[in-house]
């Protein structure tokens, strides 16, 4: 018997999931049928055949997942929700450990986890596991297409995925994991996902109970292992920086909310006067530079208007919030920013101190 922390095989469940995707064919073949001549079944069967009218064999297959004994119905639909949602392929360990959280949990239970055999049979073969790179997929494109156009099926997708690696993040679990390790070996299958997409999830859509995490998540954000794989594995500029320990997690809260740009978050923060607006991180980012840089126009109006943020602050290299807009080509972010009075002309702004290869590169 597999213990709930073993490594997974996905290939031992490929005949399983071979079983489920000829049961999802069943239901095709049973709309045919349904037809009333054959001059209709073969147009029913013509639009199967080039992936259209699938509809109804999709529709009886959600509420045969809604049917189910127990919490096979939750657990499928959820795992429909995170297969469909998620801002990359998940693997097969990060989907079993979604799935095993608990909101409002504390630590993370293993005996929780499900299997992925579990997983493919409450969605009723609607999911399948990747035989290349062992990710979890939706059967097949046209099943993307037919979630999209019935959003009904799940409420408020994403700031559900927000709130579980939220309570993941602040777990005992995690904030037991040292961020100036050396390795990142052993680190949980979850921990990567949570840390670089739990704020793109919070932007889409912010719950009251994902602002609260997010807000938890902060208190206690200096020296937390997100943060330094946030910072290590997205788009961040010279990640050999990460190397000096003295500036490796100068990048607090306030910097974190606007690198999303999650707008009530950055309010939040900004209300409780417990960060300097103006403070630079690791590379002297302030908040606003990181959200005039992601190019979050929200975020830039509440940083300017509710915390009097200095849109003409410097970075280690010189840049200001401005610059960095432009340069990544904000438009919108940039009208934002020399909307704003200022005592220092903009082409002043834009050449002084910076080398003439800044505004070249």
């Amino acid at each position: 018997m597999r213990r709930s922390n073993d490594p997974v095989n996905p290939a031992q469940y490929y005949p399983l999931i071979d079983i489920f995707r000829f049961l999802l064919v069943s239901l095709n073949v049973d709309a045919i049928l349904q037809a009333s001549t054959i001059h209709r079944r073969r147009e029913r069967l013509n639009k199967i055949t080039d992936g259209l009218g699938l509809g109804d064999a999709y529709d009886t297959t959600i509420e045969r997942i809604k049917a189910q004994d127990g919490d096979k119905p939750k657990l499928g639909l959820e795992a429909l929700m995170w297969v469909s949602h998620a801002e990359r392929p998940l693997t097969v360990g990060e989907l079993c450990h979604a799935l095993a959280i608990e909101l409002g949990s504390k630590d993370f239970n293993d005996a929780n986890t499900p299997s992925i055999s579990t997983l493919v049979g409450c969605c009723q073969g609607l999911i399948t596991v990747n035989k290349e790179g062992s990710t979890v997929r939706l059967v097949h494109f046209t099943l993307e297409e037919y979630l999209s156009a019935n959003p009904d099926i799940f409420s408020r997708p994403h700031s559900k995925i927000a709130e579980i690696c939220l309570t993941y993040l602040n777990s005992e679990r995690v904030k037991a994991i040292p961020a100036d390790r050396s390795t990142d070996t052993g680190d949980p299958p979850f921990l990567e996902y949570c840390s670089m997409y739990w704020g793109v999830h919070a932007k889409r859509d912010l719950s009251e109970p994902a602002r609260s995490l997010s807000l938890e998540l902060f208190r206690e954000y200096d020296g937390h292992i997100s943060g330094k794989l946030l910072l290590a594995k997205h788009f961040v500029p010279d990640p050999w920086r990460f190397q000096d320990p003295a500036t490796s997690f100068r990048f607090k809260g306030l910097h974190c909310a606007s690198f999303f740009g999650i707008a009530g978050v950055v309010a939040a923060l900004i209300e409780m006067k417990c960060h300097d607006i103006n403070e630079g991180d690791f590379q002297g980012y302030t908040p606003l530079a990181w959200a005039a840089h992601n190019g979050h126009e929200e975020a830039v109006k509440v940083l300017l208007e509710r915390g009097k943020a200095d849109p003409d602050e410097r970075d280690n290299d010189g840049k200001t919030p401005l610059l960095l807009a432009a340069w990544y080509g904000h438009e919108e972010v940039v009208k934002i920013l020399l909307g704003v009075e200022r005592s220092t002309p903009t082409s002043q702004i834009f050449a002084a101190k910076h080398p003439s290869h800044m505004l070249l590169e």
